[in-house]
């Protein structure tokens, strides 16, 4: 697989391209959809802020344990397995999704659909803390997707989404860019 480090603005440009075809010949369209799906299933790189992402706790550089992001945002937001043959590296992660549609979603605003505090749990970064986040026990609030270790956590968090956020958001920055849970 070709990887190729490009700009947000760059990466939606190139797949708005290649979703409309790439030119010349324009009589035979389904060779037209065959280069834009051949498009969607190539890597895309998008530059992002060095900051700490949660990875899992084996390692690896699958973000959100593999669930489409974009699936948090849409109908009853019951999160959906993303596939390996819709993926896009935003920073040093890989966000896998479930259509080539949900992949260029996120390629239009990668910030809008990644999670907040790079995956770690909400609720331990408003304590100033790294801590797995678990991909299945997520809200949505105010538009950004918000995780949580586990059911316990979430249930405390849930009693004061507004307190926690605001604590998570002034500890946040506090974290070093290097930064690794369990290092």
């Amino acid at each position: 697989m070709k990887r190729a480090l490009l700009s947000s603005a760059a990466t939606t440009i190139i797949f708005g391209l290649a979703a409309c075809g790439t030119g010349g010949d324009t009589a035979n369209s389904g060779e037209e959809t065959s280069v834009a799906e051949e498009k969607s299933n190539e890597l895309v790189v998008i530059e992002a802020a060095k900051r700490p992402v949660f990875l899992g706790v084996e390692g690896g550089n699958v973000a959100v344990s593999g669930y489409d992001v974009t699936s948090y945002f849409t109908d009853d937001g019951t999160p959906v397995l993303g596939s390996e043959e819709h993926v896009v590296q935003y920073g040093d992660a890989l966000y896998h999704f479930a259509s080539a549609e949900n992949k260029e979603k996120f390629i239009g605003d990668p910030a809008a659909f990644a999670p907040k505090y790079g995956g770690h749990c909400a609720w331990a970064m408003s304590k100033g803390n790294l801590a797995p986040g678990n991909a299945t026990l997520a809200k949505v609030v105010d538009g950004a997707l918000y995780l949580n270790f586990n059911k316990e956590v979430q249930k405390d968090w849930l009693s004061d989404i507004p307190g926690y956020i605001e604590k998570s958001e002034a500890a946040w920055p506090t974290i070093p860019d290097d930064a690794v849970f369990g290092a």
